[in-house]
Protein backbone atom coordinates (compact mmCIF):
# COMPACT_ATOMS: atom_id res chain seq x y z
CA UNK A 1 0.00 0.00 0.00
CA UNK A 2 1.11 3.62 -0.17
CA UNK A 3 1.07 6.56 1.59
CA UNK A 4 -1.78 9.07 0.46
CA UNK A 5 -1.54 12.27 -0.38
CA UNK A 6 -1.77 13.73 3.25
CA UNK A 7 1.06 12.08 4.35
CA UNK A 8 3.28 12.97 1.53
CA UNK A 9 1.81 16.95 1.98
CA UNK A 10 3.04 16.36 5.94
CA UNK A 11 6.46 15.44 4.67
CA UNK A 12 6.71 18.01 2.37
CA UNK A 13 5.57 20.81 4.78
CA UNK A 14 8.21 19.15 7.35
CA UNK A 15 11.26 19.50 4.50
CA UNK A 16 10.36 23.11 3.73
CA UNK A 17 10.46 23.69 7.47
CA UNK A 18 13.77 22.29 7.57
CA UNK A 19 15.54 23.53 4.77
CA UNK A 20 14.40 26.94 6.55
CA UNK A 21 16.00 26.08 9.31
CA UNK A 22 19.28 25.31 7.46
CA UNK A 23 20.05 29.38 7.18
CA UNK A 24 19.11 30.13 10.73
CA UNK A 25 21.17 32.24 12.65
CA UNK A 26 22.59 29.92 15.88
CA UNK A 27 22.58 32.03 19.03
CA UNK A 28 23.89 31.33 22.32
CA UNK A 29 21.80 31.68 25.55
CA UNK A 30 24.47 34.41 26.82
CA UNK A 31 23.94 36.28 23.59
CA UNK A 32 20.36 36.46 24.04
CA UNK A 33 20.21 37.51 27.44
CA UNK A 34 23.06 40.01 26.35
CA UNK A 35 20.45 40.96 23.54
CA UNK A 36 17.52 41.49 26.11
CA UNK A 37 19.64 43.83 28.29
CA UNK A 38 20.44 45.96 25.44
CA UNK A 39 17.70 46.40 23.54
CA UNK A 40 14.54 45.51 25.40
CA UNK A 41 12.16 48.32 25.93
CA UNK A 42 11.31 47.35 29.13
CA UNK A 43 14.47 48.26 30.27
CA UNK A 44 15.01 51.40 28.48
CA UNK A 45 12.25 52.92 30.17
CA UNK A 46 13.70 52.01 33.52
CA UNK A 47 17.31 54.05 31.83
CA UNK A 48 14.94 56.82 30.90
CA UNK A 49 13.54 57.05 34.57
CA UNK A 50 17.04 57.25 35.87
CA UNK A 51 18.58 59.92 34.09
CA UNK A 52 15.30 61.65 34.63
CA UNK A 53 15.77 61.78 38.62
CA UNK A 54 19.84 62.49 38.01
CA UNK A 55 18.30 65.57 36.00
CA UNK A 56 16.19 66.02 38.85
CA UNK A 57 19.06 66.36 41.45
CA UNK A 58 21.40 68.68 39.32
CA UNK A 59 18.37 70.98 40.04
CA UNK A 60 17.56 70.31 43.24
CA UNK A 61 19.33 73.30 45.04
CA UNK A 62 18.22 76.09 42.96
CA UNK A 63 16.60 79.19 44.64
CA UNK A 64 13.16 80.76 43.66
CA UNK A 65 13.63 83.66 40.86
CA UNK A 66 13.79 86.64 42.37
CA UNK A 67 10.62 88.88 42.03
CA UNK A 68 10.76 92.53 40.52
CA UNK A 69 8.40 95.54 40.68
CA UNK A 70 7.79 98.77 39.98
CA UNK A 71 4.70 101.16 39.91
CA UNK A 72 3.61 104.63 42.09
CA UNK A 73 3.34 104.88 46.09
CA UNK A 74 1.18 106.65 48.53
CA UNK A 75 0.34 108.12 44.99
CA UNK A 76 -3.09 110.29 45.32
CA UNK A 77 -6.25 110.54 43.08
CA UNK A 78 -6.27 112.34 40.55
CA UNK A 79 -8.24 115.54 40.98
CA UNK A 80 -7.26 116.58 44.72
CA UNK A 81 -5.42 119.24 45.34
CA UNK A 82 -2.19 118.22 47.62
CA UNK A 83 1.00 119.93 48.73
CA UNK A 84 4.13 118.94 47.18
CA UNK A 85 5.16 116.75 49.97
CA UNK A 86 1.85 114.93 49.06
CA UNK A 87 2.18 114.06 45.49
CA UNK A 88 3.68 110.58 46.30
CA UNK A 89 6.44 108.51 44.95
CA UNK A 90 7.31 106.01 42.38
CA UNK A 91 8.72 102.52 44.32
CA UNK A 92 10.80 100.13 42.89
CA UNK A 93 11.01 96.33 44.97
CA UNK A 94 13.53 93.73 44.51
CA UNK A 95 12.09 90.52 46.45
CA UNK A 96 14.85 87.37 46.98
CA UNK A 97 13.72 84.15 48.63
CA UNK A 98 16.69 82.36 50.18
CA UNK A 99 15.70 78.55 51.77
CA UNK A 100 17.23 77.28 53.79
CA UNK A 101 20.75 75.39 52.86
CA UNK A 102 19.88 72.07 54.88
CA UNK A 103 16.39 71.87 53.19
CA UNK A 104 18.04 72.03 49.70
CA UNK A 105 20.88 69.58 50.36
CA UNK A 106 18.53 67.36 51.71
CA UNK A 107 15.82 67.71 48.72
CA UNK A 108 18.76 67.06 46.33
CA UNK A 109 19.65 63.49 48.57
CA UNK A 110 15.86 62.35 48.46
CA UNK A 111 15.52 62.73 44.78
CA UNK A 112 18.92 61.06 43.81
CA UNK A 113 18.25 57.81 45.81
CA UNK A 114 15.10 57.65 43.62
CA UNK A 115 18.08 57.33 40.80
CA UNK A 116 18.93 54.38 42.96
CA UNK A 117 15.78 52.54 43.64
CA UNK A 118 15.20 52.84 39.86
CA UNK A 119 18.71 51.23 39.26
CA UNK A 120 17.74 48.32 41.67
CA UNK A 121 14.08 48.14 39.63
CA UNK A 122 15.99 48.00 36.32
CA UNK A 123 18.07 44.71 37.82
CA UNK A 124 15.02 43.17 38.93
CA UNK A 125 12.68 43.79 35.40
CA UNK A 126 16.15 41.94 33.84
CA UNK A 127 16.00 39.53 36.19
CA UNK A 128 12.25 38.36 35.22
CA UNK A 129 12.71 38.86 31.57
CA UNK A 130 15.88 36.60 32.00
CA UNK A 131 13.82 33.43 33.49
CA UNK A 132 11.37 34.00 30.92
CA UNK A 133 14.13 33.90 28.34
CA UNK A 134 15.60 31.08 29.60
CA UNK A 135 12.14 29.39 29.84
CA UNK A 136 11.63 29.83 26.31
CA UNK A 137 15.37 29.02 25.58
CA UNK A 138 15.05 25.89 27.52
CA UNK A 139 11.93 24.80 25.60
CA UNK A 140 13.28 25.13 22.33
CA UNK A 141 15.96 22.80 23.16
CA UNK A 142 13.17 20.15 24.71
CA UNK A 143 11.58 20.94 21.24
CA UNK A 144 14.11 19.87 19.03
CA UNK A 145 14.90 16.51 21.08
CA UNK A 146 11.42 16.03 20.54
CA UNK A 147 11.69 16.32 16.63
CA UNK A 148 14.72 13.84 16.45
CA UNK A 149 12.69 11.26 18.94
CA UNK A 150 9.46 11.65 16.54
CA UNK A 151 11.88 11.61 13.19
CA UNK A 152 13.70 8.09 14.81
CA UNK A 153 9.78 7.36 15.40
CA UNK A 154 8.70 7.90 11.83
CA UNK A 155 11.36 5.79 10.41
CA UNK A 156 10.09 2.58 12.82
CA UNK A 157 7.00 2.95 11.91
CA UNK A 158 7.48 3.51 8.12
CA UNK A 159 9.30 0.59 7.92
CA UNK A 160 6.79 -1.25 9.82
CA UNK A 161 4.59 -0.29 7.57
CA UNK A 162 6.71 -1.55 4.73
CA UNK A 163 6.70 -5.35 5.64
CA UNK A 164 3.67 -5.15 6.73
CA UNK A 165 2.41 -4.19 2.97
CA UNK A 166 5.26 -6.76 1.89
CA UNK A 167 3.43 -9.79 3.99
CA UNK A 168 0.05 -8.88 3.37
CA UNK A 169 -0.04 -10.64 0.23
CA UNK A 170 0.84 -13.81 1.35
CA UNK A 171 -1.38 -13.32 4.26
CA UNK A 172 1.31 -12.58 6.89
CA UNK A 173 -1.02 -9.91 8.05
CA UNK A 174 -4.59 -8.03 8.42
CA UNK A 175 -5.89 -5.40 6.53
CA UNK A 176 -6.61 -3.82 10.05
CA UNK A 177 -2.77 -4.25 11.54
CA UNK A 178 -1.91 -1.68 8.57
CA UNK A 179 -4.19 0.51 8.75
CA UNK A 180 -3.58 0.89 12.81
CA UNK A 181 0.32 1.21 11.59
CA UNK A 182 -1.00 3.78 9.40
CA UNK A 183 -3.13 6.12 12.21
CA UNK A 184 0.32 5.59 14.49
CA UNK A 185 2.42 7.11 11.15
CA UNK A 186 0.09 9.98 10.92
CA UNK A 187 0.08 10.37 14.75
CA UNK A 188 3.58 10.75 14.69
CA UNK A 189 3.84 13.55 11.44
CA UNK A 190 1.02 15.40 13.40
CA UNK A 191 2.72 15.70 16.46
CA UNK A 192 6.44 16.66 14.12
CA UNK A 193 3.84 19.60 12.79
CA UNK A 194 2.53 20.27 16.38
CA UNK A 195 6.17 20.62 18.24
CA UNK A 196 7.69 22.35 14.89
CA UNK A 197 4.71 24.83 15.74
CA UNK A 198 5.85 25.40 18.88
CA UNK A 199 9.40 26.23 18.38
CA UNK A 200 8.27 28.55 15.79
CA UNK A 201 5.96 30.36 18.37
CA UNK A 202 9.00 30.10 20.82
CA UNK A 203 11.16 31.39 18.28
CA UNK A 204 8.91 34.63 18.63
CA UNK A 205 8.95 35.09 21.91
CA UNK A 206 12.77 35.13 22.13
CA UNK A 207 12.53 37.78 19.30
CA UNK A 208 10.68 39.93 21.42
CA UNK A 209 12.05 39.74 24.09
CA UNK A 210 15.59 40.52 22.31
CA UNK A 211 13.69 43.17 20.40
CA UNK A 212 14.51 41.80 16.97
CA UNK A 213 12.19 42.28 14.16
CA UNK A 214 9.83 39.23 13.72
CA UNK A 215 11.55 38.47 9.92
CA UNK A 216 14.71 37.35 11.76
CA UNK A 217 15.70 33.82 11.41
CA UNK A 218 17.24 32.65 14.69
CA UNK A 219 17.97 29.05 16.01
CA UNK A 220 18.90 27.41 19.47
CA UNK A 221 22.23 26.22 19.96
CA UNK A 222 21.59 22.45 20.39
CA UNK A 223 24.47 21.85 22.22
CA UNK A 224 24.11 23.80 25.02
CA UNK A 225 24.12 21.76 28.23
CA UNK A 226 21.60 23.19 30.66
CA UNK A 227 22.91 22.60 34.28
CA UNK A 228 21.37 22.48 37.93
CA UNK A 229 23.98 23.74 40.42
CA UNK A 230 22.75 23.67 43.94
CA UNK A 231 23.47 27.43 45.80
CA UNK A 232 24.51 26.52 49.65
CA UNK A 233 23.68 30.33 50.69
CA UNK A 234 19.72 29.84 50.48
CA UNK A 235 20.10 29.49 54.58
CA UNK A 236 21.64 32.70 55.01
CA UNK A 237 19.72 35.78 54.84
CA UNK A 238 22.75 38.19 54.51
CA UNK A 239 23.94 36.36 51.57
CA UNK A 240 20.88 36.14 50.00
CA UNK A 241 19.82 39.87 50.64
CA UNK A 242 22.98 40.71 48.54
CA UNK A 243 22.14 38.51 45.78
CA UNK A 244 18.20 39.91 45.27
CA UNK A 245 17.44 43.25 43.42
CA UNK A 246 14.13 42.96 44.76
CA UNK A 247 15.20 43.09 48.63
CA UNK A 248 17.91 45.50 47.47
CA UNK A 249 15.30 47.64 45.95
CA UNK A 250 13.35 47.41 49.50
CA UNK A 251 16.27 48.62 51.14
CA UNK A 252 16.98 51.60 48.61
CA UNK A 253 13.38 52.19 48.76
CA UNK A 254 13.72 52.65 52.84
CA UNK A 255 16.53 54.78 52.36
CA UNK A 256 14.57 57.19 50.27
CA UNK A 257 11.46 57.04 52.96
CA UNK A 258 14.57 57.86 55.30
CA UNK A 259 15.72 60.86 53.69
CA UNK A 260 12.12 61.97 52.64
CA UNK A 261 11.63 61.66 56.33
CA UNK A 262 14.56 63.91 56.99
CA UNK A 263 13.50 66.51 54.37
CA UNK A 264 9.92 67.15 56.17
CA UNK A 265 11.70 67.26 59.08
CA UNK A 266 13.83 70.18 58.08
CA UNK A 267 10.35 71.72 57.33
CA UNK A 268 10.74 72.97 61.10
CA UNK A 269 14.35 75.22 59.71
CA UNK A 270 13.36 78.56 58.96
CA UNK A 271 13.61 80.54 55.32
CA UNK A 272 14.68 83.51 54.87
CA UNK A 273 13.53 86.32 52.46
CA UNK A 274 15.01 89.96 51.56
CA UNK A 275 13.17 92.63 50.57
CA UNK A 276 14.61 95.70 48.77
CA UNK A 277 12.50 99.06 47.93
CA UNK A 278 13.88 102.24 46.38
CA UNK A 279 11.55 105.70 46.36
CA UNK A 280 11.60 108.20 44.06
CA UNK A 281 9.56 111.36 45.20
CA UNK A 282 7.44 113.02 42.50
CA UNK A 283 7.70 115.76 44.69
CA UNK A 284 9.43 117.88 47.41
CA UNK A 285 10.33 115.32 48.92
CA UNK A 286 13.72 113.08 50.12
CA UNK A 287 14.46 109.67 47.81
CA UNK A 288 13.81 106.47 50.45
CA UNK A 289 14.48 103.49 50.66
CA UNK A 290 13.58 100.13 52.62
CA UNK A 291 16.11 97.19 53.14
CA UNK A 292 13.69 93.94 55.25
CA UNK A 293 15.40 91.06 55.93
CA UNK A 294 12.55 87.87 57.17
CA UNK A 295 12.60 84.75 58.23
CA UNK A 296 9.50 82.31 58.45
CA UNK A 297 8.59 80.72 61.66
CA UNK A 298 7.90 77.20 60.98
CA UNK A 299 7.39 75.69 64.23
CA UNK A 300 4.19 77.89 64.89
CA UNK A 301 1.54 75.54 65.99
CA UNK A 302 -0.66 76.21 63.20
CA UNK A 303 1.98 75.56 60.79
CA UNK A 304 4.21 72.55 61.76
CA UNK A 305 0.70 70.37 62.04
CA UNK A 306 1.85 69.12 58.63
CA UNK A 307 5.37 67.83 58.52
CA UNK A 308 4.93 66.40 61.87
CA UNK A 309 2.45 64.29 60.36
CA UNK A 310 4.10 63.69 57.60
CA UNK A 311 7.20 62.66 59.42
CA UNK A 312 5.07 60.27 61.41
CA UNK A 313 3.46 58.64 58.76
CA UNK A 314 6.92 57.97 56.94
CA UNK A 315 8.15 56.36 59.87
CA UNK A 316 5.57 53.33 59.63
CA UNK A 317 5.74 53.65 55.74
CA UNK A 318 9.68 52.39 56.60
CA UNK A 319 8.47 49.67 59.27
CA UNK A 320 5.78 48.17 56.39
CA UNK A 321 8.77 47.94 54.36
CA UNK A 322 10.73 46.25 56.81
CA UNK A 323 8.38 43.32 57.51
CA UNK A 324 7.81 43.63 53.61
CA UNK A 325 11.41 42.80 53.36
CA UNK A 326 11.08 40.24 56.04
CA UNK A 327 8.53 38.49 54.46
CA UNK A 328 10.12 38.06 51.00
CA UNK A 329 13.04 36.87 52.16
CA UNK A 330 11.31 34.08 54.19
CA UNK A 331 9.38 33.06 51.31
CA UNK A 332 12.07 32.90 48.96
CA UNK A 333 14.24 30.75 51.78
CA UNK A 334 11.36 27.91 52.01
CA UNK A 335 10.59 28.50 48.09
CA UNK A 336 14.57 27.73 47.02
CA UNK A 337 14.51 24.75 49.70
CA UNK A 338 11.68 23.28 48.49
CA UNK A 339 12.89 23.86 44.50
CA UNK A 340 15.82 22.23 45.41
CA UNK A 341 14.88 19.25 47.00
CA UNK A 342 12.60 18.73 43.80
CA UNK A 343 15.28 19.30 41.40
CA UNK A 344 17.20 16.76 43.12
CA UNK A 345 14.21 14.25 42.85
CA UNK A 346 13.31 15.39 39.54
CA UNK A 347 17.04 14.74 38.42
CA UNK A 348 16.88 10.46 39.65
CA UNK A 349 13.55 10.69 37.90
CA UNK A 350 15.99 12.02 34.81
CA UNK A 351 18.38 8.88 35.16
CA UNK A 352 16.06 5.91 35.60
CA UNK A 353 14.38 7.04 32.64
CA UNK A 354 18.02 7.83 30.94
CA UNK A 355 19.61 4.83 32.13
CA UNK A 356 16.82 2.05 32.57
CA UNK A 357 13.15 2.81 31.25
CA UNK A 358 14.14 4.38 28.05
CA UNK A 359 16.88 1.28 27.46
CA UNK A 360 14.63 -1.59 28.78
CA UNK A 361 11.71 -1.22 26.25
CA UNK A 362 13.62 -0.27 23.49
CA UNK A 363 15.18 -3.45 23.96
CA UNK A 364 11.72 -4.98 24.55
CA UNK A 365 11.12 -3.15 21.24
CA UNK A 366 14.17 -4.49 19.11
CA UNK A 367 13.32 -7.85 20.05
CA UNK A 368 9.82 -8.01 19.29
CA UNK A 369 11.19 -5.85 16.19
CA UNK A 370 13.17 -9.06 15.17
CA UNK A 371 10.86 -11.87 15.84
CA UNK A 372 8.25 -10.26 13.51
CA UNK A 373 11.52 -9.39 10.94
CA UNK A 374 11.78 -13.75 11.07
CA UNK A 375 8.13 -14.41 10.77
CA UNK A 376 7.69 -15.19 14.42
CA UNK A 377 5.64 -12.05 16.24
CA UNK A 378 2.54 -10.07 14.79
CA UNK A 379 1.89 -6.54 13.96
CA UNK A 380 -0.04 -5.75 16.42
CA UNK A 381 2.54 -6.98 19.35
CA UNK A 382 5.67 -4.79 17.35
CA UNK A 383 3.05 -1.56 17.58
CA UNK A 384 2.49 -2.43 21.32
CA UNK A 385 6.21 -2.36 22.21
CA UNK A 386 6.87 0.66 20.12
CA UNK A 387 4.35 2.43 21.79
CA UNK A 388 5.65 1.57 25.20
CA UNK A 389 9.09 2.58 23.90
CA UNK A 390 7.25 5.94 22.32
CA UNK A 391 5.42 6.68 25.72
CA UNK A 392 8.36 6.31 27.69
CA UNK A 393 10.45 8.86 25.37
CA UNK A 394 8.18 11.40 25.54
CA UNK A 395 7.25 11.70 29.23
CA UNK A 396 11.06 11.83 29.45
CA UNK A 397 10.67 14.64 27.55
CA UNK A 398 7.87 16.61 29.16
CA UNK A 399 9.89 15.38 32.68
CA UNK A 400 12.74 17.39 31.02
CA UNK A 401 10.80 20.19 30.58
CA UNK A 402 9.07 20.37 33.95
CA UNK A 403 13.12 20.36 35.12
CA UNK A 404 14.24 22.92 32.94
CA UNK A 405 11.48 25.19 33.98
CA UNK A 406 12.09 24.66 37.86
CA UNK A 407 15.70 25.62 36.78
CA UNK A 408 15.00 28.63 35.45
CA UNK A 409 12.80 29.28 38.48
CA UNK A 410 15.20 28.55 40.81
CA UNK A 411 17.72 30.77 39.03
CA UNK A 412 15.28 33.66 38.87
CA UNK A 413 15.24 33.43 43.19
CA UNK A 414 18.95 33.61 42.89
CA UNK A 415 19.05 35.71 40.38
CA UNK A 416 21.63 33.62 38.33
Amino acid sequence: MRLNINTKAIALAGMLIAALNVNAQVISLDSVLKAIEAKNPMLQEYNQRIEAYSAYTEGATSWMAPMVGFGPYWYPYPGQEVEDRDKGFLMATLDQDIPNPSKLKANKNFLASRANVEKEGRLNQYNKLRAEAKTYYYAWLVSEEKLKVLDENEKIIELMLKLANIRYPYNQGSLGSIYKTEGRLYEVQNMKLMTKGDIEELSYRLKSLMNLPHSANIMVDTTYKVKYEPDLMIQDTTALTALRSDVRQIDKTIETMRLNKQLQSFQAKPDFRVRLEHMQPLGDMPKQFTAMAMVSIPIAPWSSKMYKAEVKGLEFEIEAMKKSKEAILLEAQGMLSGMAAQLQRTQQQLENYRLKIIPSLRKNYETIMLAYEENREQLPVVIDGWEAMNMAQLEYLGKLSDYYNMIAAYEKELEK
